[in-house]
């Protein structure tokens, strides 16, 4: 639950064109999304929400350890919580959300909390970002490609209409696997692209290098 491929494409992938102010994190794990984009902008406000004890304490470490650690910060808090003490809005929001919505719960109650929808189900986690964006502002997120459907009427039903969508794939033969998507209040034209991580095992694409080449120590 540290380092995952999603956790990098979105911290990546976020548009900053409009040079934000104020980020949020939400379910920022470890903080590495948050950390990317401390990374690539001029944000004076970076925060982060983190629900799960071990999680928020490793994120606030790696935030004081970063180069970035007075302009990081992670509150301990669950989304409706957060929602209901903040005041503050955001320029721009970013999530990768727990998705997975089988029936099946591990005995590892940590992941499960990491995972499992009902640990951040969509439409609370939309009617959040509604409440907490900026009317000008950006929510980025990460989910399954067969959740985009649902997930982009969820968010037209919070006034949050999709702007860019890029389709993942891990290799050329693969189906699509994840979805990065990028909201706003406008209603705009919704340009779609595809990624391909992969041209064959360990073998990355000159798309997949050229936007995370600076996350990596070696690609």
């Amino acid at each position: 639950m540290k380092v995952g491929t999603d956790g990098v494409l979105l911290g990546a992938w976020a548009s900053i064109k409009k040079n934000p102010f104020a980020i949020l994190d939400i379910g920022a794990g470890t903080g590495l999304i948050a950390l990317q984009l401390a990374q690539r902008s001029q944000a004076e406000v970076i925060d982060a929400i983190e629900i799960e004890d071990n999680a928020y304490e490793q994120a606030v470490e790696n935030f004081e350890n970063s180069p970035w650690s007075d302009r990081l910060f992670c509150y301990h808090a669950g989304l409706d919580e957060f929602v209901d003490e903040i005041e503050d809005t955001y320029d721009l929001i970013v999530s990768n959300p727990p998705f997975y919505s089988e029936d099946y719960k591990s005995e590892d109650v940590k992941r499960d909390t990491a995972r499992f929808t009902d640990a951040l189900p969509f439409n609370e986690l939309l009617a959040g970002v509604a409440k907490l964006l900026e009317p000008t502002g950006t929510f980025c997120t990460i989910i399954p490609y067969k959740e985009q459907e649902r997930f982009v009427n969820l968010a037209e039903a919070n006034g949050l209409f999709p702007n860019n969508t890029c389709n993942v794939k891990g290799n050329l033969e693969a189906d699509f696997k994840r979805s990065l998507l990028s909201f706003s209040f406008e209603k705009t034209e919704n340009t779609v692209e595809e990624l391909i991580i992969e041209t064959e095992r360990h073998q990355y694409t000159d798309a997949y290098i050229s936007l995370t080449k600076d996350f990596y120590l070696k690609l």
